[in-house]
């Protein structure tokens, strides 16, 4: 084979490989926009939930939403009030712990709800203050005056009649939950409802447990 045909046959082969990689490479590249796109969809998909991200606080919510966080704002500052008084006073110390816990779950959740009313643009109290509304008394006792009461006991004494008031507290709390649950609207709101019926029923349980035993 003479130098002409040679090179004529190197270079033939050349232009073949040049063409092959050519061919190669533009079947990535035209992969390449579909995996962007399904990429792209698949952010879409995972963003427009329309959910709250965690803090974020929904938007939607109906009057009953409004007054189960207005009542249960001011229902949880009673029970607080009550506890820290049974944190002093308490004759026992299972009685003292319980209290504790009572005033620690309770401050979050008046937080929780302070900020859901702030997003709402709504009044922190509801309309007319709290007289008329269900839940609010404690065997037909104001705030007031089971403070009072509790305040002029002392021992044993105290424990039983702190107990007593603050089961009728809670039962109060669960009653106002159950409606929230019948007719809210909110999410978050409907979700604390339940929260609160399950940790206060708990409640109740236990310091029926401790009358029995004083």
């Amino acid at each position: 084979m003479t130098l002409k045909n040679r090179l004529l046959t190197l270079g033939g082969a050349v232009t073949l490989a040049l063409t092959l990689a050519a061919c190669g490479g533009g079947t990535e590249e035209a992969g390449d926009p579909v995996a962007e796109t399904t990429t792209a969809t698949a952010g879409t998909t995972a963003t427009s939930s329309g959910a709250p991200a965690d803090g974020e606080v929904d938007a939607a919510h109906n009057d009953a939403d409004t007054m189960f966080a207005q009542m249960m704002i001011v229902h949880h500052e009673g029970a607080i009030e009550m506890a820290d008084l049974a944190v002093e006073k308490a004759g026992s110390e299972e009685v003292r712990t319980l209290a504790e816990g009572i005033s620690a779950a309770q401050g979050p959740e008046i937080e929780q709800m302070t900020s859901w009313l702030e997003a709402w643009g709504e009044d922190s109290a509801p309309m007319g203050g709290m007289e008329g509304h269900g839940g609010m008394d404690m065997e037909g006792m104001s705030q007031e005056e089971a403070m009072a009461e509790l305040e002029g006991l002392s021992g044993a004494e105290f424990d039983q009649r702190f107990l007593e008031l603050m089961i009728a507290h809670h039962q109060g709390a669960v009653e106002m939950s159950e409606t929230e649950l019948a007719d809210g609207e909110n999410p978050q709101a409907l979700e604390l409802a339940q929260k609160i019926i399950d940790d206060q029923q708990a409640e109740i349980a236990e310091m029926e447990q401790m009358l029995e035993s004083l």
